[in-house]
């Protein structure tokens, strides 16, 4: 990740609730469960995906991105600028905080969603609203509590409508219940993700020496040992289509760059991929 990120925050009670940050260039950018937290993004400038534990959506100035308070990455792909700096306005969601401004107890509904993260449009409303807080935050002195609180409230009746949840009280309960992915769903959906061992291990939930027993408990073999064949192996079959530049080939097994590519290739062949294609 290049440079530093500049924030402009919002805080109700002592928690941020509201923020816009220009972000840097950057490959990957974790995003950790902390203490019960969820949220909406905006993008408005640039184009990002979000990887969670078994999926992935793709952002745009178009589309926003709603996530439960799980653990995952945002992994950017283009700026639309020419200082190569990215925009985004986020809504924290924090139970107790809406549970106060709604005045009821999510504990007492039992919905739930089936994802993590959404992508979810961004309408008319959405972009009224969006643009309403964006002022907000480049005039904070305009934020008093009873303005931060109608705009959380209006936040939460806008997504109860948009994820046609029942009611407002169950579109908050859904969002703090994560739906946790089996072990071996999570690696096979991130074999070809580039994904070091503590970003797998982030996406379990686990620390790392967790995540390394519990891997050679199903796999029998160290992480990147048995990802590493397996890249190799997709990379063996995709080398047979003369079609494909290795660059594609690159990027279809998940290597960090064509150098990092030829080395682990001819580590574990005895072959370049150029000599692997021709024999």
């Amino acid at each position: 990740m290049n440079g530093a990120f500049k924030m402009k925050t919002i805080k109700y009670n002592g928690r941020v609730v509201f923020q816009k940050q220009d972000i840097p260039s950057f490959k990957r950018m974790p995003r950790v469960f902390v203490d019960s937290e969820a949220c909406f993004a905006f993008v408005t400038n640039g184009d990002f995906n979000v990887r969670e534990q078994t999926e992935s959506v793709s952002l745009n100035k178009n589309c926003g991105v709603l996530a439960k308070c799980t653990n995952y990455f945002y992994e950017n792909t283009s700026y639309h600028n020419d200082d190569g700096v990215g925009e985004a306005i986020g809504i924290l969601l924090y139970p107790e905080i809406f549970q106060s401004l709604f005045n009821f107890d999510i504990s007492q509904s039992n919905y739930r969603v089936d994802y993590n993260i959404m992508q979810v449009e961004v309408d008319r409303l959405l972009e009224n609203y969006r643009d309403s807080i964006s002022i907000l935050l480049d005039s904070p002195e305009l934020a008093d509590d009873l303005l931060i609180e109608s705009k959380l409230r209006e936040f939460v009746i806008l997504m109860a409508k948009r994820t046609n949840a029942p009611s407002e009280l169950d579109f908050l309960a859904s969002m703090f219940k994560p739906n946790f992915a089996k072990f071996e769903d999570i690696i096979q959906s991130n074999l070809y993700a580039d994904l070091s061992v503590n970003e797998l291990a982030a996406l379990c939930h686990m620390s790392v020496s967790t995540f390394k027993r519990k891997f050679k408990e199903v796999y029998s073999e160290p992480p990147m040992k048995y990802i590493t064949k397996l890249k190799i192996n997709k990379a063996k079959v995709l080398l047979k289509d003369n079609n494909l530049r290795i660059s594609d080939i690159v990027f279809e097994t998940g290597f960090e760059s064509i150098s990092t590519f030829n080395r682990t290739f001819k580590g574990q062949t005895g072959l370049s991929p150029s000599e692997f294609r021709l024999a």
